[in-house]
């Protein structure tokens, strides 16, 4: 008996043993645990339940030189209402009071609203849709509806935005002022002035920390941000939307009269290489024409005559020849190494000077001029080339640049030929807007600048950084070659191949030419066809702007010559931008009253005098800005221009130091 007692306590101390082993791993696993594995698990728990979401910054816009929007962030919101996060006498006493105030603003009846909100509290729903597409305003306007004033957590309102990028003014331009798309892999590349300036653009996203209350499903846990957005900065381009629309649609009337391939034209101010307008267009295969390809920044291509200027530079700046020297065009054909030259016109012009020759452009002229002066050191002509930095490029900001070919006397592609077949636009290779750098230095007494997009990096009003002018070459030849030259480029237009667009009440001055593309595959086929283009500035006696326009590929059956393709475009844009701008050299009757005036002041006093907020829809910016102030109201101001809309209401109590909204477009 007293071994099987024996025995049995041996058991007992066993299994308490055992007990209390098991208890001291599980106090050692539960100490661990807390203290040593603790941080893990409780990030595994809240990866699960909560996490950090990222607010996409606001890019900045992009304006242009004359304050229109040209690219800007609308913010889109989705509002969702979680029915659980009130409490139960808030919802109750709010709920009609909310479904009215739901039914001004998203037009649905209010017992709509009445109904599933009511229905979402009973059946739990933490996610109820409510408005998709909202305004920055009417988002602002939601939020302090009955109930969603009360904030996220106990009003329930969860707030998803999205921003979406638009063009107020459609697709002029588009291609210069840029887009995003997405690459195979869905990663964002960006063209234009969008990518070129994304770093000033894109700002700084935030973070805000949201708790899963659904599948799928997650709201902010605070009404405030872990990390606020930083809104990018404001790029002002040196577009001016007036002259960007003259050009677009005289070039795109051309490109369609002449059933062209593509085409492009930029217009430039001339002190300062200020682009003004550019405007590219291709075909599409539905027969329209679009933006999809800068040709002005990126093909390089063989010019034609229009590169007869760098001709005229050369010879007279290095005194080679007298732009009166006559020149025999021996019939229209002259031949080097076994190879014509040819003149567009059958039997060539006789014997004129090679200042006549340049305004006819007859390649026989130009080609002799330029063989018999420096085919015995060719680096000298293709010096002044180079110093006019042809042979590189400009150095644009946009992605994709196109590369000019230069031939180097000693290199490879340099052959007897190359130097005659040089001085009438052929064997080289330029991009437009370095051929439209020489013609404006020309019209800049001899300085060459580069073309800029981007004047300047703004912060509301603070300049973050400003682009002033770059010159390329201070002076590319005397002021007394200037004088000749720009007298010889008048009288092109006077008396030369550009006589048609000659006006007695408008002075332009320039140079056409009509390249040959593909020549090298054989005339007969359909790889050649001509390339149009006119360069030039204007006005002739005080150049202002100048610009150049190229048109690819038009029907050979309506014509191919610049001077009746591409001509009619600059004349077009140079009479439009000097005949259609109003004049403001004298204002009369300035104390007259005019009646809308009289009743617009009116209105406002008495909505002032009865303390409510006046109606400013379609009032400039500066001026609704300059009444509320009076009013001793806040105001906080998206976008520029006029009034589109107001946050508080017209009619509506004024309440002094209360922040208005004003949405402008």
């Amino acid at each position: 008996m007293a071994v099987e007692e024996k025995n049995i306590s041996y058991r007992i101390y066993l299994v308490a043993f055992v007990v209390l082993v098991m208890a001291v791993g599980i106090l050692v696993k539960l100490t661990n645990i807390q203290w040593v594995e603790g941080d893990y698990y409780r990030k595994l728990a809240q990866d699960k339940t909560v996490k950090n979401f990222v607010i996409p910054a606001n890019k900045g816009n992009v304006y242009s030189a004359d304050g229109s929007l040209l690219a800007t962030s609308i913010p889109n919101y989705t509002i969702r209402f979680d029915a659980m996060a009130p409490k139960k006498e808030d919802f109750d006493k709010n709920l009609k009071a909310l479904s009215d105030s739901l039914s001004l603003l998203l037009e649905k009846p209010s017992s709509h609203y009445f109904n599933e909100l009511r229905k979402a509290r009973t059946n739990k729903n933490r996610y109820l849709l409510l408005a998709r597409g909202l305004s920055y305003t009417e988002y602002m306007r939601m939020k302090t509806f009955p109930l969603f004033k009360l904030g996220t957590n106990k009003g329930g309102m969860i707030s998803e935005q999205k921003t979406i990028r638009e063009h107020p003014i459609g697709k002029i331009a588009e291609r210069t002022i840029g887009y995003e798309r997405f690459d195979e892999k869905g990663n964002p590349t960006r063209i234009g002035i969008e990518g070129a300036f994304e770093k000033y653009l894109n700002g700084k996203d935030g973070k805000v920390l949201k708790q899963k209350i659904a599948k799928g499903q997650w709201k902010p846990i605070s009404d405030n941000n872990q990390v606020e957005p930083q809104d990018g900065y404001d790029v002002i381009s040196t577009i001016d939307v007036y002259i960007q629309d003259i050009a677009h649609h005289a070039l795109l009337k051309q490109l369609e009269y002449y059933e062209a391939e593509h085409g492009c034209v930029v217009v430039m101010e001339t002190k300062t290489g200020e682009v003004k307008a550019i405007s590219n267009l291709g075909i599409g295969a539905d027969g329209n024409y679009y933006e999809t390809i800068n040709y002005a920044v990126a093909e390089s291509h063989e010019p034609g005559s229009t590169f007869k200027l760098i001709d005229l530079i050369a010879l007279i700046d290095d005194k080679k020849v007298d732009t009166s020297k006559v020149y025999d065009t021996k019939g229209g054909d002259v031949v080097y190494f076994n190879r014509h030259v040819r003149d567009s016109k059958k039997g060539g012009y006789g014997k004129v000077s090679l200042a006549r020759g340049f305004e006819l452009s007859s390649n026989t002229v130009m080609a002799q001029a330029v063989y018999e002066s420096y085919k015995d050191n060719p680096k000298q002509f293709v010096d002044r080339i180079n110093g006019m930095g042809l042979n590189k490029p400009l150095g644009l900001p946009f992605v994709g640049e196109g590369k000019p070919i230069i031939p180097q006397p000693g290199a490879k592609n340099w052959y007897g030929t190359t130097l005659p077949w040089m001085a009438y636009g052929y064997g080289v290779s330029i991009t437009p807007l370095q051929m439209l750098s020489v013609y404006n230095a020309i019209a800049n007494d001899g300085e060459m600048v580069k073309p800029i997009f981007v004047k300047e990096i703004k912060e509301w009003n603070k300049t973050i950084k400003k682009f002033d002018k770059e010159i390329i070459n201070p002076k590319i030849c005397s002021d007394e070659t200037v004088k000749q030259i720009r007298k010889i480029l008048e009288n092109t237009v006077k008396k030369g191949t550009a006589s048609k667009l000659y006006s007695k009440d408008f002075s332009m001055a320039g140079k056409t030419g009509t390249a040959q593309v593909d020549y090298g595959k054989g005339k007969h086929t359909d790889a050649m066809y001509y390339a149009s283009s006119f360069a030039g500035y204007f006005p002739a006696d005080n150049p202002k702007y100048s610009c150049i326009v190229i048109i690819h590929k038009p029907s050979k059956s309506k014509g191919f010559y610049g001077g009746d393709v591409s001509g009619p475009v600059f004349k077009r844009i140079a009479q439009k931008i000097f005949t259609d701008v109003p004049s403001t050299n004298e204002i009369k009757n300035l104390n007259r009253k005019t009646k809308i005036q009289e009743e617009n002041f009116s209105k406002y006093s008495n909505l002032v005098e009865a303390n409510k907020v006046p109606d400013v829809h379609g009032m400039a910016g500066m001026d609704a800005v300059a009444l509320f102030e009076n009013l001793k109201m806040k105001v906080k101001v998206v976008g520029i221009g006029k009034v589109k809309k107001q946050s508080i209401q017209a009619g509506q109590p004024i309440i002094k130091n209360n922040t208005i909204t004003l949405e402008l477009s």
